[in-house]
C-alpha cells in the first residue's frame, strides 16, 4: 500500500468518484477507512476538513449533509453523468468498426468515470443485444493514421481489400497501392467511411475504413481542396444507400401520407412534398385487396439519389405504401429487378 501522505489529496478525489454518488453518501470515518485501506494513507479530521475545502476550490462538487450527528459527504455533478455515459457505451458496443475486444477496452475506462456502482448498470448495457462486430484489429489505428494524415495535410497510401466466400482477404486490383488524399471521415449504416479525394479518377471517392490495410501516410501533401469544399458530406450520405455506388438520379417517389415520417428520418426534413387527395384506384395500381389499409391522401416526393441494388430494395422493403413513379429508367430497373427476382423463386420452386 501506498504510504506516502503528499499524495492524499489525489487518494481522497479517487475515493470520491469511485465510491460515492448521490445514492451512495460515506462519513468522514468511513473514507478515511478507505483511504488506508486502498492506499495506506491516514486522515485525521482537521486535514479532511482542510482537503475538502481545497477540492471544493478546484471545482469538485462535494454534497455536505447531516446525519443526525454526523454529516455524510459525496461527489455531486460529474463530468459526465450517467445518462449521457450509457449513450457513449452503446455507441461504443453498437460500432461495426470496433472490435469486440476494443469495445469492452473503451467501456471499462468509460465505467472509471463513474462511481463503481453506477457502473454496474453501463457493465450491464454491454449486454443489452448482441451486434455484429468487426474481427479488424486494427480498424483503431487505421482511424488514427487518417485523422493524423489529415492533421498534417499528408496524403496515405494503403491496400484496400474485399473477403471471398472462404473468409480470406482478397486485396482489390492484384495489390494495387492508393494513394488518396483524405479529407474527412463519415459514419454510416454503423459503418466509418474515409472520404479523400483520389487522383487517378480525379474525384472524391469513399473507402470504407474496416477495408483498409497496410496504411501509411505519405510526404506529399494533400490535393483535391477545391473539390472537397463543394463537397457536402451529409447531403453525399443521403444519396448512397449502404454506400454503395450507382448512377445519380432525380428520382420520383409517390407514397401513401403514413409513410411520410420514414421518408422525413431516411432524406431529411428539406424534401419536397406534394399532397394530393384521390381515390386509390386512380393512384395505385393492383386490385383493391393490395391497396388495403391505404389512405386517400398521396403525397410525392422527389430526392437525388445514388440508385443501387441497395436503394431499389430499400423501396421493395417498404411493401405496396410506396413506390418509384420516374425517371423512366430508375422504374425500368425496378421492374427488372423485380422480374428477376421473381425468376430464382420460380426456379426454386420448380426443382421442388
Amino acid at each position: 500500500m501506498a504510504k506516502d501522505n503528499k499524495l492524499r489529496l489525489i487518494y481522497l478525489y479517487k475515493v470520491f468518484c469511485e465510491y460515492t454518488d448521490e445514492n451512495h453518501k460515506l462519513t468522514r470515518e468511513e473514507i478515511a477507512d478507505l483511504l488506508m485501506e486502498k492506499y495506506g494513507a491516514e486522515c485525521e479530521r482537521k486535514t479532511f476538513y482542510k482537503e475538502i475545502a481545497l477540492l471544493d476550490e478546484l471545482g469538485v462538487d462535494i454534497i455536505t449533509e447531516k446525519k443526525g450527528h454526523d454529516s455524510v459527504y459525496c461527489i455531486g455533478s460529474r463530468l459526465f453523468e450517467l445518462p449521457e455515459l450509457k449513450i457513449l457505451v452503446d455507441s461504443v458496443q453498437s460500432s461495426k468498426f470496433i472490435t469486440q475486444n476494443k469495445s469492452s477496452e473503451l467501456i471499462k475506462k468509460l465505467e472509471n468515470l463513474t462511481s463503481k456502482y453506477d457502473a454496474v448498470e453501463l457493465d450491464r448495457q454491454v449486454y443489452v443485444t448482441e451486434r455484429i462486430k468487426n474481427e479488424n484489429e486494427k480498424i483503431y489505428y487505421t482511424v488514427d493514421y487518417i485523422h493524423h494524415a489529415i492533421n498534417n495535410n499528408k496524403k496515405i497510401e494503403f491496400q484496400y481489400f474485399d473477403w471471398n466466400y472462404r473468409k480470406e482477404k482478397v486485396l482489390r486490383h492484384d495489390g494495387k497501392i492508393y494513394k488518396v488524399s483524405p479529407w474527412t471521415l463519415i459514419w454510416d449504416n454503423l459503418n466509418y467511411y474515409m472520404i479523400g479525394f483520389d487522383e487517378d479518377v480525379n474525384e472524391i471517392r469513399h473507402y470504407r475504413v474496416d477495408k483498409i490495410i497496410n496504411i501509411s501516410v505519405s510526404e506529399e501533401e494533400r490535393c483535391g481542396l477545391n473539390e472537397f469544399n463543394a463537397f457536402n458530406a451529409a447531403e453525399y450520405s443521403n444519396k448512397l444507400f449502404g454506400m454503395f455506388d450507382g448512377t445519380e438520379e432525380n428520382v420520383t417517389i409517390e407514397a401513401d401520407e403514413s409513410m411520410v415520417n420514414i421518408l422525413f428520418d431516411r432524406f431529411g426534413m428539406n424534401i419536397p412534398i406534394i399532397v394530393r387527395k384521390s381515390k386509390k384506384d386512380e393512384c395505385w395500381s393492383g386490385s383493391p385487396e393490395s391497396n388495403s389499409g391505404l389512405s386517400e391522401h398521396i403525397i410525392e416526393t422527389r430526392v437525388n439519389v445514388v440508385v443501387s441494388d441497395q436503394f431499389l430494395c430499400w423501396i421493395l422493403g417498404l411493401g405496396n405504401k410506396v413506390r418509384i413513379t420516374g425517371p423512366n429508367n430508375v422504374v425500368d430497373m425496378m421492374r427488372e429487378m423485380i422480374r428477376e427476382r421473381g425468376e430464382i423463386y420460380q426456379l426454386n420452386d420448380e426443382k421442388k
